[in-house]
């Protein structure tokens, strides 16, 4: 007997190859047969999908989820969506190593301190994940962000010839503990000072065991096609697998036609890259701030910008990041700040008075206190609905959602993190319903074996004999998201049915309590 056999559906199986007819069927957790007649053989679990598409689950490829998958194991925001993995620790950011539990969560998305960081090494966050039992699957990057905490703290400086060492030394045995790769985020406070040998140095690691190095480059705006052009040369230089992360610049038009022209230039196979499906840029308001504010975590850096002295002394270092238009930087909807929300900091700069910027940037982190690390800045409008039907038409371009996992109730019903309800929605409903720039299955494929290959996964992303189960059955007239910029705690419409490792998690719209996904680790 099998264990679920879904009838009558159109199966895109994420090749990219035409759609074909016919049913899946599902024993033990692997696909035993697609598109073929099971009519005679009896399943435990009949999905009708009649009318509906049968695809692979889809696969986030930039990931922020590595604490809330902590926090609430479900994976609301994602499973709606049709995802089934997530590809965490991107952007420098994630969970490991960890020496200093009240320094770590600087390059962590999503801390709370109600879920305490009771592991040191990437070992221990797997076992730790592993007992939370999320809803998806989850493979993690090594993080930049925490090699250099545990190596260097918060020293704003280059590294040297031992710190450098003992990076390579933990990043060593986070990939043999089974991360798949391993991550920057060198324009964020933490990484900022990094030389590029330390990078390189650490690439090659990478190269050594197969891995994946992706990166948030070094400039975003000002310095962005330099940045990349940095990232091609380590990867060059170190022999890595680059995933570069959102490409897309903030700079402007002619910035992002020549990121994507050098990325063009340099690909032999070894290069891809990823971009969320916003408009607009998002940062955390504290990212501002440099380094040595961050000291001691949330009660050190309100302390920090409540006192006079260590204020100045932090004015003179000046802000991690340079804003080119305050005027199109927007406060989203805060508590601590209800009169502010929606408002350019340039306006609420002007209504306070302040005489500098910095000002009313330390008096809004001062005045969040124990929500600093939730204060979010909107910098709008970055890119154009042309430029992203262009770039995710590229050939190298996999969407991801650059945000958390999230949910409309529990523990995680109050954060906030565009794209976390919307990424694989918007983008199928954008590019196929919407502008028609890509076929059904091309789009599938983007969000399936595209990603999966980049990582170096052979049995997920595809929907073949003997490959993993985890697979979505959609309305492709209704597949679309409900968030918004100003509301983006929307669930999403249009998946009916998720599949992870052969069990329903999602069945008729609504999850089914179980949490069947695995942590995979980099053999």
């Amino acid at each position: 007997m099998l264990d679920v056999v879904i009838r009558h559906g159109t199966v895109l199986d994420g090749s990219g190859g035409a759609p074909r007819s016919g049913d899946v069927a599902v024993k033990d957790g692997r696909i035993v047969s697609v598109a073929a007649d099971t009519s005679e053989i009896p399943a435990a679990e009949t999905i009708d999908a009649t009318g509906r598409f049968v695809v692979p689950g889809f696969i986030d490829i930039h990931s922020h989820s590595d604490y809330t998958l902590l926090r609430d194991p479900r994976a609301m925001s994602a499973v709606h969506q049709g995802v089934t993995l997530e590809v965490v620790g991107n952007c420098g950011h994630g969970c490991f190593p960890v020496a200093d539990p009240a320094t770590a969560p600087i390059a962590i998305y999503g801390y709370d301190e109600e879920t305490p960081l009771d592991w040191q090494d990437a070992g221990g966050y797997f076992a730790r994940l592993e007992s939370a039992r999320p809803a998806v699957n989850v493979a993690s990057l090594a993080p930049h962000g925490q090699l250099r905490l545990k190596a260097m703290g918060l020293a704003g400086r280059p590294a040297g010839a031992e710190e450098i060492a003992a990076m390579e030394q933990d990043l060593e045995a986070s990939l043999e503990q089974g991360a798949w790769g391993f991550s920057t985020g060198l324009e964020y406070p933490v990484e900022r000072a990094s030389a590029r040998d330390e990078i390189t140095a650490l690439c090659q690691v990478a190269a050594r065991a197969g891995a994946l190095y992706a990166t948030h480059t070094r400039a975003r705006d000002a310095g962005s096609v330099e940045a990349v052009a940095e990232a091609i040369d380590t990867a060059r230089a170190s022999g890595v697998r680059l995933q570069i992360s959102h490409l897309l610049p903030r700079g402007g038009a002619e910035d992002c036609r020549r990121c994507v022209e050098l990325v063009d230039r340099a690909s032999d196979g070894e290069i891809g890259f990823d971009m969320h499906t916003r408009l607009h840029g998002l940062r955390y308001l504290q990212t501002l701030m440099p380094a040595a504010a961050l000291e001691g975590g949330r009660a050190g850096l309100v302390e920090r910008l409540r006192d006079p002295t260590s204020r100045d002394r932090l004015r003179r270092m000046g802000m991690a990041f340079g804003v080119a238009d305050w005027g199109a930087t927007v406060l989203f909807t805060n508590e601590a700040w209800p009169a502010y929300s929606g408002r350019s900091l340039q306006e609420i700069s002007e209504d306070r008075g302040d005489d500098e910027m910095f000002d009313t940037v330390c008096e809004l982190l001062a005045g969040a206190a124990e929500r600093t690390a939730e204060t979010l800045i909107i910098l709008t409008p970055c890119y154009t609905e042309a430029q992203q039907c262009e770039v995710f038409s590229h050939p190298l371009c996999a969407p991801g959602s650059d945000a958390t996992t999230l949910a409309t109730d529990g523990p995680l019903a109050h954060d906030t993190f565009h794209g976390a309800y919307s990424w694989a929605a918007w983008f199928y409903r954008f590019m196929v319903s919407s502008t028609r720039a890509l076929s059904p299955e091309a789009a599938v494929h983007k969000l399936t074996a595209l990603p999966a290959s980049r990582l170096g996964l052979r049995d997920r992303g595809i929907l073949r004999e003997g490959a993993h189960a985890d697979i979505v059955v959609l309305d492709p007239l209704e597949f679309r998201e409900r968030a918004t910029d100003f509301e983006p705690n929307q669930l999403a419409v249009g998946v009916e049915h998720v599949l992870v490792n052969g069990i329903s998690v999602l069945r008729d719209g609504s999850l089914t309590g179980q949490r069947a996904g695995k942590v995979l680790r980099r053999a």
